[in-house]
């Protein structure tokens, strides 16, 4: 019998009250630290020596990245938090000093839209400064709709622009922050390397994308499908392939295991985030780590609307600070992305991709890939306030996976029907280790502790949308052509009903799969952790 709503929430809310043991682990975890610190969050950093040639240059075994930290966040475009980049006068003077004329970056966050919603005026609407609105709470969008990230919002924002009749969207997916309001942003992008052409792997929701950065495909679901009936979804995953090579593995949760929809195959490398900091501090972290935020809705810290971005800087500044502080910081790779864009404004069009599933009899094209998200590639050989140009998915990083440890090349899709790839999308995937330097690394870490860090404001009143997964709509159509277009093909979703209005995030739907069994079904137990609750006030 299934764990019902009730057990769950009460299992989990148990440990609320444990996060002053959990920021006790965080205060005793700590190692004498890897690379040095520089102090003042006013003085942007000045390298003293910039890390030189090209990672993929090298043969993969002697390459210098040893252990890689994956951590994908929730719903938030590149230009909504972003677009501030472009109107930063230091960081661009410094880029052109550093890399030549030839420095720029494409972010943009002032930008007008056409108000075609229902209801709309018709009227030409201005992107806005999130935090200067007077709105009721703009750290989270209170009173606003969850901006529309699903299949057809995604479509109609594509041909008609973030305000169109079946965007789902109203004004709160116009805003934007700027630097000072994600100081742990701001001082990543400064420091180090981020790409104003990554793009989410599918113009949908959640799930989806996460399943193109484990599998390289959607599995034909254009929305947040439960594998209930299946155990979990049984295609190959990087962490399948990077196991049966003998390369160490491992999934660290605050809350739920996003790996749980593999089913119990992934229990052995699933563990509380506890063991992350621990395994930090004591210089044990497996080749290769994947961390999942809090997730679950009063202790959100994922980024997800509506929750505020404050419980996500202050989770983010932590995890990211037990990696620098580690042995394994000197030979290291930790990057930040998102799964999608969130329904929140971006100027960029996103590209077409090759893909297993191509397009369908009714024109669900697999292949068509999401808006720009915020990516962040940290480590001592990347390259200080960097931009990269070239065009990314979710799938560039398992290339990057696939290039270090099991035999792929550097770049291009390879012979012999590389066997080292799992379908044609992470084949055909840039490798995103092509930002990294392969000579001169520079360890050096601005003052994590220095940051000007929020506590999250207070939850939206109503609480989160929880959605209704034993009602889930159909499998949308199987493949019937080929993806090797290079532009949009003609799609019917514009032409049906809107997505429904959610909010909340993958909490909601965590919770349903509690309710419903699932996790017991596929063989997984766990518990929330005793950190949990840590990065919000409870």
């Amino acid at each position: 019998m299934g764990m019902n709503r009730r057990e769950f929430l009460r299992t989990s809310s148990r440990y609320g009250s444990a996060a002053l043991l959990g920021q006790s682990l965080l205060n005793g975890c700590a190692v004498q630290p890897s690379g040095t610190v520089t102090p003042g969050i006013g003085a942007e950093y000045q390298p003293t020596r910039l890390p030189t040639g090209s990672l993929l240059s090298l043969p993969a075994s002697e390459a210098p990245i040893d252990h890689v930290v994956i951590l994908m966040m929730e719903n938030r475009s590149f230009d909504h938090y972003m677009g501030w980049l472009s109107r930063d006068e230091g960081f661009l003077e410094r880029g052109l000093s550093r890399y030549g004329s030839s420095f720029s970056i494409d972010a943009l966050s002032s930008q007008t839209f056409i108000d075609n919603t229902p209801g709309g005026t018709g009227a030409a609407v201005d992107t806005f400064h999130l935090p200067a609105d007077p709105m009721a709470n703009p750290w989270r969008g209170c009173g606003f709709n969850d901006p529309g990230h699903g299949w057809k919002s995604g479509y109609a924002q594509r041909d008609g622009g973030f305000l169109a009749p079946r965007s789902g969207n109203d004004k709160y997916a116009l805003g934007y922050y700027e630097a000072d309001d994600l100081p742990f942003h701001s001082r990543m992008a400064r420091r180090f390397t981020t790409f104003d052409r990554y793009h989410c792997s599918a113009l949908t929701s959640t799930q989806t994308n996460r399943r193109y950065l484990h599998g390289a495909q959607s599995g034909g679901y254009n929305y947040n499908y439960v594998p209930l009936s299946e155990g979990g979804f049984q295609w190959e995953t990087i962490w399948d392939r990077l196991r049966a090579a003998n390369v160490s593995v491992g999934s660290y949760f605050c809350d739920v295991p996003s790996l749980a929809f593999w089913g119990g195959r992934m229990g052995d490398i699933i563990a509380p985030i506890d063991q992350y900091f621990e395994r930090c501090a004591n210089g044990t972290l497996p080749s290769v780590t994947f961390l999942d935020p809090p997730f679950l809705p009063w202790w959100q810290a994922d980024d997800h609307p509506h929750s505020d971005p404050a419980a996500g800087q202050r989770f983010l500044r932590d995890v990211f600070r037990a990696f620098t502080e580690s042995p394994h910081w000197q030979s290291g790779a930790f990057i930040l992305t998102y799964d999608e864009w969130g329904g929140f404004f971006d100027h960029v069009a996103p590209p077409v991709l090759p893909d297993k599933d191509g397009v369908s009899a009714e024109g669900y094209n697999y292949a068509q890939a999401g808006f720009r998200v915020p990516t962040i590639v940290a480590s001592p050989y990347a390259k200080p306030g960097f931009v990269d140009h070239t065009s990314y998915d979710h799938t560039s990083i398992m290339r990057f996976l696939q290039w270090r440890f099991l035999g792929a090349p550097a770049e291009g899709a390879g012979g012999d029907g590389a066997p080292w790839s799992l379908t044609e999308r992470d084949r055909a995937a840039n490798n995103i280790g092509a930002c990294l330097a392969a000579e001169n690394p520079d360890p050096v870490v601005f003052d994590l502790d220095d940051l000007p860090l929020r506590w999250a404001t207070p939850d939206c009143e109503g609480g989160a949308y929880v959605p209704n997964l034993s009602q889930q709509p159909e499998r949308g159509p199987r493949t019937t052509t080929s993806s090797s277009t290079s532009v949009p093909l003609p799609v019917l979703v514009p032409e049906m009903a809107a997505d429904p209005v959610t909010s909340g995030g993958p909490g909601g739907d965590f919770e349903d799969l509690a309710e419903i069994g699932y996790f017991e079904q596929v063989g997984l137990r766990f518990e929330a952790s005793s950190m949990a609750g840590t990065w919000v006030e409870l």
